[in-house]
């Protein structure tokens, strides 16, 4: 089993990293194998709607080769995603946006490729912001069909400068104990395996509310 953590924030050391490793830190002591990526510092271009990605249905972006495309077949073949982000005018950071719009609609285009995995996501915030960021990136998982983990709390840790994530005591805990929920809910899948057949997909309709 493994999960990849992607950290939308420009700073590989700042407080979103840093949440993220509490949490990859949990799923290490549960045995699964984890991997870091930072995207927040690249330069991606957001998705122009050109649809060519589903002429292509080869699971890449059409229009741009860029860390999006390097990056989405790590995220197909990863049990689990984690989404990281700092708080930007209480919503996600620019970069991750551009890079999460276009991934998630490759998947959905060709076929659902990230469907069934386990998706969680954690937010670094100042002060305020947090909770309509936590639900935007977990809009991402709940339209592509990703199982989303629960915490005890919105997980939200608090901190501004690098390393003061490490004095809310009570944002750690959410934290870590998404990371356990988080292992336990890939091992019940893994064991699942063969077992128990996966839910089946029913052909997309789009109604539009003007024709």
């Amino acid at each position: 089993m493994k999960v990849l953590a992607l950290n939308g924030s420009p700073r590989e050391d700042g407080n979103t990293a840093q949440t993220i490793k509490i949490l990859l830190d949990v799923l290490k002591d549960e045995g699964i194998e984890t991997e870091l990526v930072t995207i927040g510092h690249k330069t991606i271009h957001g998705c122009i709607g050109c649809f060519k990605c589903g002429e292509t249905k080869n699971g890449r972006c059409a229009a741009f080769n860029d860390t999006v495309n390097e990056l989405l077949p790590k995220m197909f073949e990863a049990d689990g995603i984690v989404l990281g982000s700092p708080v930007y005018f209480s919503g996600i950071n620019g970069t991750l946006k551009a890079f999460l719009d276009r991934a998630f609609f490759v998947s959905r285009i060709n076929g659902g490729l990230l469907r069934l995995k386990i998706g969680a996501s954690v937010v670094a915030v100042r002060r305020s912001g947090g909770t309509p960021t936590f639900d935007q990136l977990n809009k991402y998982f709940q339209i592509s069909e990703l199982m989303t983990v629960g915490s005890c709390y919105w997980n939200v840790i608090h901190g501004f400068l690098p390393g003061e994530v490490h004095q809310d005591p009570e944002g750690q805990v959410i934290v870590r104990t998404l990371g356990r929920n988080m292992a336990w809910l890939l091992k019940l899948v893994e064991h699942g395996k063969g077992r128990v057949h996966p839910p089946k997909s029913e052909a997309p309709v789009s109604t539009n509310f003007v024709r």
